[in-house]
């Protein structure tokens, strides 16, 4: 197997790929990489980092974020629980037909409001991106139809901006107004005349890129059309404003930042011949490191070495989704 996005690189990144000993990166290499016939991913729930995750979940499916309580200002164990749903869905592959997961998904509905969206990461108040992210996996892990699914990604195309993108309300407020009361007030609703928060609108077009209806509705090609007008450009509100933050990556994806981005798009159907596109892809092949791989923004801490090698894959992915023959 000679994939064609190869040729536009200056080292292949297959070799370092297949160092270390991640029996589920081995997984995906093998699979998504070379082409070889692997064993069902149901096999990767038995791997010792997924049993033990599920191990210390809680009876309500949800998980306690270390060091915190929970407050009436931020539901921590809602953000726990999407931080190991990025894990269990994206590296391990679980779906709704794991029990655990199952459970973590009904803990994750039992935040829903009855207008449609998930809330309690921020207050009282809205949060497309979160709400978009944590659609986005359950998706994956085949809540596809489910109705309170579909009634979140509803929620979603009624907070659209003017402009086809999304905000968070909350960023459109001065940070010394944000008060207790603030936050855990009714929920401000957005100021539709403002510019998209790119932060926003990529962590919230994951949730329709995912999703094998809704990625083919206008409204949503619209949206990519918006996010790739900004790639390498400052946000327009203050969190992870600078222009750096495209280029801080991680995996399983969290914010938004070029390679997110370019997996979305990819999704979407953009191809390789759109200008911007092309411009977000030159970068991974202009931004190389010396063993094929790329650098991910992040520092050298323990997990470190294992998040770049993640990214790696992610990026072969994308690249691939965008050069393979057609």
């Amino acid at each position: 197997m000679n994939p064609a996005y190869l040729e536009v690189l200056t080292a292949s990144p297959l070799p370092a790929l297949q160092e270390g000993e991640d029996a589920a990166l081995a997984y995906f290499v093998r699979r998504d990489l070379l082409g070889e016939t692997v064993p069902a991913t149901e096999t990767l729930w038995e791997l010792p980092d997924a049993v033990r995750l599920i191990q210390s979940q809680r009876p309500d499916g949800s998980w306690r974020y270390a060091g915190k309580t929970d407050t009436p200002r931020q539901n921590y164990s809602l953000l726990e629980t999407y931080r190991n749903l990025r894990v269990l869905v994206e590296q391990y592959r679980f779906t709704r037909a794991q029990p655990g997961l199952h459970r973590a998904a009904g803990y994750v509905f039992s935040c829903q409001q009855p207008e449609g969206d998930i809330r309690g990461i921020i207050g009282n108040q809205y949060m497309p991106y979160y709400h978009g992210a944590i659609l986005e996996l359950l998706i994956k892990a085949g809540y596809t139809a489910d109705p309170q699914v579909i009634l979140g990604l509803e929620w979603l195309l009624s907070m659209r901006q003017e402009d086809g993108g999304w905000i968070v309300p909350a960023q459109a407020v001065p940070s010394k107004q944000r008060t207790d009361e603030f936050w855990l007030g009714e929920p401000l609703p957005p100021d539709r005349s403002r510019p998209h928060a790119h932060l926003a609108t990529g962590m919230v077009l994951r949730a329709f890129a995912a999703h094998p209806s809704y990625r083919r509705r206008p409204e949503v090609i619209a949206a990519g059309e918006r996010l790739k007008t900004r790639f390498f450009e400052a946000d327009r509100y203050n969190d992870r404003k600078a222009k750096a933050y495209w280029f801080k990556f991680q995996f399983p994806f969290w914010w938004s930042n070029l390679l997110s981005a370019l997996d979305t798009l990819s999704r979407l159907g953009f191809n390789r011949e759109d200008a911007e596109i092309a411009r977000g892809l030159a970068w991974f092949g202009d931004n190389q490191d010396e063993d094929g791989l790329w650098p991910t923004g992040y520092g050298q801490g323990k997990k470190a070495p294992a998040n770049r090698r993640w990214v790696g894959l992610a990026i072969c992915r994308v690249l691939n989704r965008f050069y393979e023959e057609t």
